[in-house]
């Protein structure tokens, strides 16, 4: 069975919530539970967190919403393009969760090891 790595990172790029689903599974499902308590001044994704629920979480936390609208958005909703350039902080994150070998590769086949390794690797990274 294939997994999704979810995973909300901060300013810095440092990981610090993720969530593991099924690979079939929409990257939107898990992002109410990666930003319940969480406090921010903007919230930064790609489109596929595009959804109007998401953007009333995201207002409710008083964050600004740095979003795309996806195509198919009858009425698209501008976002702060010089705010989202930022939004390769997540991204160089996972880039170097993908230096262990045993994040990249998924050696794991339990879904609870490997969600152990990521905290682990996690840390490690938090430590640099």
């Amino acid at each position: 069975m294939t997994t999704k790595i979810h995973m909300l990172a901060d300013t810095l790029g440092r990981p610090l919530r993720f969530r593991i689903t099924p690979g079939q599974a929409s990257d939107i499902a898990a992002a109410p539970g990666l930003l319940d308590g969480q406090h921010a001044g903007a919230v930064l994704a790609d489109k596929a967190y595009d959804g109007n629920a998401l953007r009333a979480q995201i207002a409710a936390m008083n964050a600004q919403a740095v979003i795309p609208a996806k195509r198919n958005r009858k009425i698209p909703i501008p976002h702060d393009a010089a705010i989202y350039r930022h939004r390769n902080q997540i991204e160089r994150c996972f880039g170097r969760l993908k230096q262990f070998r045993r994040f990249a590769t998924r050696y794991d086949r339990r879904t609870v090891h490997f969600t152990g390794f990521v905290h682990l690797a996690a840390a490690m990274i938090w430590l640099r």
